[in-house]
C-alpha cells in the first residue's frame, strides 16, 4: 500500500511540474510581448506579473477542465462543449484576482461594470487559449495512443506466465487480485480493482497488449473492461453503461454497443 501511495504521489508531482513549467513559458512569452497595456511596465514587473497570473490561472482552469473531461465521458456529452463551460466558470474568479492585482497597493475599490466586462473579456481570451492548448495536448496522445498499434515487450511469454501478468505487476496486490476495468486519465491509465484504484505511466494502448489475455474489452474510447467484472448495465435512451463489481460505472461508446452486444455482455 505504501508503495502504491509513492507511486501516486510521483505521477501527481510529475504532472505538476511539467504542467506548471508549461505555464511558466507561457508566462514569459507574456511577459516579452506585454498585451492589454502591460508593455508600459519594466520587463522585471511585467515577468513578475505574467508568472503570477499564469500559476494563478493555472489553480483556476487546469482542475475544472479535468472535471470536464470527466463528465463528458460519464454524461455523453461533447467534451469541448463542456470545456468551454469549464473555462468561462473559471474565468470568474480569475477575473477577480486580476482585478485585484491591479489595484495594489490600493486602496480596493470596484470597478465600474463596463472595465470589470471589458477584464472578463480579456481574460477569458487569454485564459480560453491556454486551456485550448492543455486540451490539444491531451487529445494529442490521445490520438497517438489511437494510431498506433499495441506493442508489448519483446519475445513471447514463459508458459507459467498468468493472462495479463505484465500489466498486473504494475498495480498494488489489493487491485492486482481482480483487475475490473482500465480507464484513461490524460497521460495516464488508471486501473479499477475490488481493492480501489491505481494510476499507471503508460498509453492505453500499452496496457491492452499487457492485458491481451485477458477476457475484456475496449468499450469506450477511455475505457477498457474486463467481462468478470460487469454485475449489470444501465440503459437511458441510446446511452448504454455497464455497473462493474465495485460500483464504478463505465459508459459504453454508442459504435460498441453492438460488438459489445455480439458478445454476449448484454
Amino acid at each position: 500500500m505504501e508503495r502504491h501511495e509513492n507511486g501516486e504521489a510521483v505521477i501527481f508531482w510529475r504532472k505538476l511540474v511539467i504542467d506548471l513549467s508549461i505555464m511558466t513559458a507561457i508566462g514569459v512569452v507574456l511577459a516579452v510581448v506585454g498585451p492589454f497595456g502591460s508593455f508600459a511596465l519594466p520587463f522585471s514587473q511585467r515577468l513578475v506579473y505574467w508568472l503570477g497570473l499564469g500559476w494563478a490561472g493555472y489553480a483556476f482552469y487546469r482542475p475544472v477542465g479535468g472535471l470536464a473531461s470527466r463528465l463528458a465521458v460519464r454524461l455523453h456529452l461533447p467534451e469541448p462543449l463542456l470545456w468551454l463551460l469549464a473555462t468561462v466558470i473559471a474565468t470568474v474568479p480569475m477575473t477577480v484576482v486580476v482585478e485585484l492585482v491591479r489595484q495594489i497597493p490600493g486602496p480596493l475599490h470596484m470597478p465600474r461594470l463596463d472595465l470589470l466586462i471589458a477584464t472578463f473579456g480579456y481574460v477569458f481570451v487569454i485564459g480560453a487559449s491556454v486551456t485550448a492548448l492543455f486540451y490539444a495536448l491531451g487529445s494529442r496522445t490521445s490520438a497517438l495512443a489511437d494510431d498506433n498499434p499495441p506493442t508489448g515487450e519483446s519475445g513471447a511469454p514463459g508458459p507459467d506466465e498468468r493472462p495479463g501478468a505484465r500489466f498486473l505487476e504494475r498495480l498494488p496486490p489489493a487491485i492486482a487480485e481482480r483487475l475490473l476495468a482500465l480507464e484513461m486519465e490524460d497521460h495516464y491509465v488508471r486501473a479499477h480493482g475490488l481493492g480501489g484504484s491505481a494510476l499507471v505511466l503508460m498509453r492505453m494502448c500499452d496496457a491492452l497488449a499487457e492485458l491481451e489475455d485477458v477476457d475484456g474489452q475496449l468499450v469506450h474510447r477511455s475505457w477498457w473492461v474486463a467481462r468478470a467484472a460487469v454485475e449489470s448495465v444501465q440503459r437511458d435512451g441510446r446511452n448504454v453503461r455497464l455497473v462493474l463489481a465495485n460500483g464504478v460505472v463505465a459508459p459504453v461508446a454508442r459504435d460498441a454497443v453492438g460488438r459489445v452486444k455480439e458478445a454476449g455482455w448484454l
